[in-house]
């Protein structure tokens, strides 16, 4: 199961480092693109941390295709593509991010509770160490869209 979640997430994050680039360009606000320019970086160490664990295992990484993270991808398209009031599309674009960090919370989450099961402490540090930058990175965003105390988010000026 431990190889299964591991196939997928590193699939999932192959995918994000192809999908983060139009998803910058797309962005509007200049927090908002930053945090996800910054979020592509850290999305290539994420990978390169599965690769780890691969490798250590004796294993290469799996070539499988991670469905889930397909259709969040998808759906995170259609709101870069469309048109109309900038701060709206950001906002959109900062729903649609948080949903792929959701998920993949939900599986670094689980791929971690496994590792430290099978007593693979090596593995559950660097699945540790991903799952508090996927943390950070959607509470990022959170304060991209509210604006903090100062309630000047990308939320306030789709509403305005």
């Amino acid at each position: 199961m431990l190889k299964d979640q591991l196939a997928d997430l590193y699939s999932a994050e192959r995918q994000l480092v192809d999908a983060l680039p139009k998803v910058a360009r797309a962005a509007t606000h200049p927090r908002l693109r930053e945090a996800v320019e910054q979020h592509l970086e850290e999305t290539r160490g994420h990978a390169r941390r599965l690769e780890e664990i691969f490798r250590g295992r004796g294993m290469s990484p799996p070539s499988e295709h991670c469905k889930g993270m397909e259709g969040l991808i998808e759906e995170g398209e259609e709101v870069v593509s469309a048109s109309g009031d900038p701060a709206a599309k950001d906002a959109a674009l900062i729903a649609a991010a948080q949903r792929v960090e959701h998920y993949e919370m939900a599986g670094y989450g689980t791929a971690r509770t496994l590792a430290d099961e099978l007593g693979l402490d090596d593995a559950k540090g660097l699945l540790q160490e991903t799952l508090d930058e996927e943390a950070k990175a959607d509470e990022l965003l959170t304060q991209i869209a509210t604006g903090g105390m100062m309630r000047t988010g990308v939320n306030e000026q789709a509403v305005s």
